[in-house]
């Protein structure tokens, strides 16, 4: 047997073995296909890239301390809230997410107070500068992207002096989304010349990435100060002035939350989760005891989401809460690439009768990700759902309002991305007048968005509708 014979039959079954694989592993029909695509238009290629992206693999490491974690985690947060009695929900969808919530975490609901919701980019500065300095104990950050230029130096130097007068400052930031802040940034050796704990979470190598896949992403966006004063929603550390200023999309347009109470040190919570399946280091916060007596009338479900949770909790409430709508769902999303099942039940939705209205950036900073979001606008327009062009940048906001009684606000696109790779932050708002900030909110971005008509997308080129099927095809590995 020569040896072009010996590297055909290896060929061979190194392809047969993996295809087997994908047919064996259980996940989406859609998913399944698409890479049995890949893998006999481009063989070697495609086998590759599945054992690059094929399976969520965290990682042995960070699996066993997920999983080591998951219980004391649950009876953490519980006993620290023992004092707070959590409110259930009137709506109907808002009952399902509090109750989804509560199985998985072992907490439905957490009391909050005095939330503000900004949407200009240097009102959230100016925010997070005050809390900074006004920090006495800790400050707790987390992002995908850090971008040094603009008003993130001030915010750098704001974390040094706090850091110098003995703040305790941990920061966690995602590796792939911030390399060239990583490996290029003089603020960060300045900022850990101060005494300021920045990790890289998920960090990218070829030795790691043999072992766990190579895309999982820490995605979420928070900053806590004192464990009593919170933020969170879709603004990376990053001044959009100056932030992929070149990609000629505009200015990206997102929002934050802030809050206080228990809701804060609940999300401290889920950065100590962070910290721990990436360091291996306990950092449970410890609620003080003016917070835990505080009175609330304000409640709100925490939904983190991610790959270390065993379970895909996003799906379960976003699903939840979309067939339960009655009268009216607004979406807010940059990229919008839904799986089989969610794609079904925003038409369903529409198709019974319930307003369907999904706002999405005219223009998208991804070309891929903007043809795959084409691919379903005939699905969603036949079913009688609007979409609404935003025009003003890229909308990075990411928002859910169900019959406007619930807003689910925070990290989470409404792609399979977020659903099932990356870490996630989102809350369901069932308070009326929180609600109604992130309804006023998109009902802006209403007003600056222009219509997609079916009969004028029906009219689109032949080549526009070639990039569509093309990447609708690889939208379930997106």
């Amino acid at each position: 047997m020569n040896l072009s014979t010996i590297g055909l039959i290896i060929y061979w079954l190194l392809l047969t073995t993996v295809f087997l694989r994908v047919v064996f592993k259980r996940r989406s029909v859609s998913s399944s296909l698409a890479w049995m695509l890949i893998i006999v238009f481009l063989p070697i290629l495609g086998v590759v890239l599945y054992f690059l992206f094929g399976e969520v693999q965290l990682g042995k490491r960070r699996a066993e301390r997920a999983q080591a974690l998951r219980d004391p985690f649950i009876q953490n947060l519980s006993s620290h809230l023992l004092e707070q009695k959590g409110q259930k929900p009137t709506s109907t969808a808002a009952k399902a997410v509090y109750s989804i919530m509560q199985e998985h975490m072992g907490r439905g609901s957490i009391g909050y107070n005095d939330l503000q919701v900004f949407s200009d980019p240097d009102e959230i500065f100016d925010a997070w500068l005050a809390d900074i300095r006004c920090a006495q104990k800790n400050i707790r950050a987390c992002f995908y992207i850090w971008h040094d230029q603009g008003r993130v130096a001030e915010v750098a130097q704001a974390l040094i002096e706090a850091a110098e007068r003995g703040v305790k400052i941990e920061i966690l930031v995602d590796h792939a989304g911030s390399w060239s802040f990583f490996m290029f940034s003089k603020q960060l050796a300045e900022m850990r010349a101060a005494g300021i704990e920045f990790v890289a979470a998920l960090p990218v190598s070829l030795w790691r990435n043999i072992f766990r896949r190579i895309d999982l992403r820490m995605h979420r966006k928070l900053l806590i100060v004192d464990n009593k004063v919170g933020y969170s929603g879709s603004m990376n550390m990053a001044d959009p002035r100056f932030f992929n200023s070149k990609r000629k999309v505009g200015p990206w347009i997102d929002m934050m939350m802030r809050f206080e109470g228990a809701a804060a040190f609940g999300v401290s919570k889920v950065f100590s989760w962070d910290w721990e399946v990436e360091t291996g280091e306990r950092r449970f916060p410890v609620m003080e005891r003016e917070i835990e007596l505080l009175p609330t009338t304000q409640w709100m479900t925490m939904v983190p989401s991610g790959p270390d949770l065993g379970t895909d909790v996003i799906t379960q409430v976003m699903l939840t809460s979309i067939y339960r709508a009655e009268k009216c769902i607004t979406v807010a999303t940059p990229y919008f690439v839904p799986s089989e099942s969610l794609l079904l039940a925003l038409c369903h939705a529409a198709e019974r009768g319930v307003e369907v209205i999904i706002l999405l950036p005219k223009k998208c900073d991804s070309k891929l990700a903007g043809w795959a979001s084409k691919s379903f606008y005939s699905d969603i327009l036949r079913a009688g759902a609007e979409i609404r062009h935003f025009n003003k940048g890229l909308l990075h906001t990411k928002a859910l309002v169900i019959d406007e009684q619930i807003a689910i606000v925070g990290s989470v696109n409404l792609d399979v991305r977020s659903f099932q790779l990356n870490f996630e932050l989102s809350f369901a708002l069932y308070n009326e007048n929180s609600c109604g900030k992130i309804i006023r909110l998109l009902n802006q971005y209403s007003k600056d968005s222009e219509p997609v008509t079916y009969e004028a997308w029906e009219k689109r080129g032949r080549l526009s509708r070639l990039y569509e099927r093309l990447t609708f095809f690889v939208s379930p590995l997106l």
